[in-house]
């Protein structure tokens, strides 16, 4: 009979995730994530930051210092004849030299979590190295075409198809395979 004696010292526990609103985060914090998402994305943008504001930060820090950031932030779909509120995940990054360890999971974690309890679904656009992250936790590539409401009108902006993915909750029903259409915003409309 084998007796264990001791706990395994070598297994991790999972990292702690802060919430947070923007507007309670110090300016230190917001420089440290803006920061963060520049150093992990080449083609980030003023636009891109400034998405991920407004709405609820995930945060994971080592050490003192922030090593992953996502935010959810609240934007209106239109599908099926309804406009649905929407919450809109921005900014995932985790530092590089962090990876692999469940950073992203444990922000993802948090999020759905505020998405299934506030919203009537989860929405992201996802680029092609991380699809199957986002697909492994449930979110669904939304099949149908995509447009977005502008100044202008409806405009179709085919360009996202194939990237957009989905979390259903509860809340609202989604045929993946219809059109879904975003509301205006500058920069990247998706």
């Amino acid at each position: 009979m084998t007796r264990m004696t001791e706990a395994h010292p070598t297994a991790s526990r999972p990292p702690d995730v802060r919430i947070a609103h923007t507007a309670d985060l110090d300016p230190a914090t917001l420089k440290a994530a803006r920061t963060l998402l520049y150093d992990v994305f080449d083609d980030m943008t003023a636009e891109d930051w400034e998405h991920s504001l407004g709405g609820l930060h995930a945060l994971v820090h080592e050490d003192g210092e922030l090593i992953g950031h996502a935010a959810v932030v609240q934007r209106r779909l239109l599908h099926g004849g309804r406009a649905l509120r929407c919450g809109y995940v921005e900014g995932v990054a985790v530092r590089a030299d962090r990876r692999g360890r469940g950073h992203g999971a444990a922000l993802m974690d948090a999020l759905e979590r505020v998405v299934r309890g506030g919203y009537d679904l989860g929405a992201l656009g996802a680029a092609d190295e991380a699809a199957s992250f986002y697909a492994a936790r449930g979110w669904q590539l939304w099949r149908g075409r995509s447009w977005a409401l502008t100044p202008d009108g409806i405009r179709r902006t085919a360009d996202e198809d194939g990237c957009l993915y989905v979390l259903p909750t509860a809340a609202a029903p989604l045929q993946l395979d219809t059109d879904l259409t975003c509301d205006w915003r500058d920069g990247d409309l998706w």
